[in-house]
């Protein structure tokens, strides 16, 4: 055991989590011969097994489930020496790992505009993807805090509601219904709708309210982007709703307006999460506390300035 490196270690930690020797790869931007290679390495120093494949999945023997253990004990021993370190420099450095929805991207960066100019030494990696795959990432504890749009079922985290997310109908100028006020839902029934992707928070409370008034729309288009679903919307091709941030950079000389619909906006929050029991660096403790004080204050501002200009 002398002879196993630390970077063994954390590509068997990665396997072992994932289950898979692509997966591993993956995650770690690394090719699948080259973790199969460090895995075989790292079970010879050890002298026994530590995985057994069943079909395309890999499980681990009791002698891999000691090593995990105590890769994980290593793990956490460093970083608590991290946020030692980080402590004592008066955060002056650190790494911020945040996973956000991606109706969070058009704020999120404003946000983190006035904390890192309050805390230059800061890194921080910014990962965007839908609410399936925030949750996701949530579970397998990838990052320091997790922005949803919605508060987590079923998962034991601690969660703070920060900013309102409202979800509103987006049509083009040119769209019939454009010039209309206080628009019956049952009147969107019939017609062209462009949706969120599977998986997405969205499309989820989009379908829900949908289903509970009997309304039928015909999907179109099916997206993965807000901002192609702005272009298609924009281009005549149906409605949609998103986030009403989306067009915060529209102003009212942009081609996507909101229409007026009964049961619109669906209130809903963005959240700051994180999994009970983690504790949280020096630094993302930092920023959960900047959200719910100054930060929440600086997107209040910014989204005001937004929707007077």
């Amino acid at each position: 055991m002398k002879q196993v490196t630390f970077h063994q270690l954390k590509v068997f930690e990665v396997t072992a989590r994932r289950g898979s020797f692509t997966r591993a790869a993956e995650e770690l931007f690394l090719t699948q011969p080259t973790v199969s290679i460090q895995m075989k390495q790292l079970t010879k120093a050890v002298g026994l097994p530590l995985f057994e494949q069943v079909g395309k999945r890999l499980f681990l023997t009791d002698a891999g489930q000691e090593l995990l253990a105590t890769c994980q004990d290593i793990f956490e021993r460093l970083d608590q020496f991290d946020m030692t370190i980080a402590d004592l420099q008066g955060l002056k450095k650190g790494q911020l790992r945040l996973c956000v929805i991606s109706t969070a991207k058009y704020v999120i960066p404003r946000l983190l505009g006035p904390f890192c100019r309050q805390y230059p030494g800061i890194e921080v990696s910014l990962s965007v993807t839908n609410h399936e795959q925030v949750l996701e990432r949530l579970r397998e504890n990838l990052d320091d805090l997790y922005i949803p749009s919605q508060a987590p079922e079923h998962l034991d985290v601690n969660c703070f509601a920060f900013m309102d997310n409202p979800l509103v109908v987006l049509a083009s100028r040119q769209h019939p219904l454009a010039q209309k006020v206080n628009i019956p839902i049952a009147q969107l029934n019939g017609e062209d709708f462009i949706m969120r992707e599977s998986g997405s928070g969205t499309r989820q409370a989009v379908e829900q309210l949908f289903e509970r008034h009997n309304v039928a729309v015909n999907m179109r288009l099916e997206l993965g982007s807000n901002e192609a679903i702005k272009q298609a919307v924009a281009g005549g091709l149906g409605i949609s709703v998103l986030s009403r941030h989306c067009l915060a950079l529209e102003g009212f000389s942009g081609q996507v307006i909101t229409l007026d619909v009964e049961e619109f906006p669906i209130r809903r929050h963005w959240h700051v999460v994180y999994p009970k029991g983690k504790q949280l660096s020096v630094v993302a403790q930092t920023f959960f506390e900047y959200l719910q004080t100054q930060g929440k204050q600086v997107l209040a501002e910014t989204a005001n300035q937004d929707y007077l200009a």
